[in-house]
């Protein structure tokens, strides 16, 4: 199993590197968003409150894994997908892309709080808590936002229902993570944050479970 996990995120890595305009696409869409920001806000005001500062990081975050990850499987062909079938199992095939997007989203993540704190400032108090948050929050999209991409792949507007089924699941996720946030901004005791950065991983580990159960049976379909 581990093996074939392997060899499936290997391919991933080969294709994305093969087809590198879909990365250079999401950091220049990550840079470009942050300069509207710096525009509307801070370039006017030369001032940004730091729920605010939050809150724009978050949603850039969000709308990137929401195109990062969108294409998991809608731009597989059904030739690949039907030569996968017979190659690997469905448990294989779903935990490379999580993997895969996991790492991903880390690297558009982290690339994006660089930038992001270089243009707009940097008001974090608590760095280490701040990049947990990040990581929390790369894990929690990939590994939702995988799953739901898989379901909605198999209707013809993939797109629309994957913003629908995802909602339900991401918002609260997403609150948490500006709570967990926006404690690290403040400076605030990291014991004030276990009880969401807690229940973050919980939401993973769930997500996680369920897409190695349900998965077997939306392959098969």
């Amino acid at each position: 199993m581990f093996k074939e996990i392997k060899a499936l995120i290997e391919k991933e890595i080969t294709l994305e590197l093969r087809q590198k305009y879909a990365l250079n696409g999401m950091l220049l869409y990550i840079v470009s968003t942050v300069y509207v920001c710096y525009l509307s806000f801070r370039l006017k005001s030369n001032h940004i409150d730091k729920i605010t500062w939050n809150t724009l990081f978050w949603i850039i975050l969000l709308f990137t894994a929401m195109n990062a990850i969108a294409k998991s499987f809608t731009q597989e062909r059904y030739g690949r997908l039907l030569y996968y079938y017979t190659l690997a199992s469905p448990v294989g095939i779903i935990l490379s892309k999580i993997v895969y997007n996991t790492l991903l989203m880390l690297v558009l993540s982290l690339a994006g709080f660089g930038v992001y704190a270089v243009i707009m400032g940097n008001p974090v108090g608590d760095m280490g808590l701040y990049l947990l948050s990040i990581v929390l929050g790369a894990v929690g999209f990939a590994s939702t936002l995988t799953m739901i991409a898989g379901i909605a792949s198999k209707a013809e507007n993939s797109a629309t229902l994957m913003a629908i089924l995802s909602f339900p699941v991401i918002l609260p996720m997403l609150l948490m993570l500006l709570k967990v946030s926006k404690n690290a901004l403040d400076g605030l005791d990291r014991s004030s944050s276990w009880d969401e950065v807690m229940m973050l991983l919980a939401i993973d580990a769930i997500v996680l479970v369920l897409s190695v159960i349900l998965f077997p049976f939306l392959w098969r379909s």
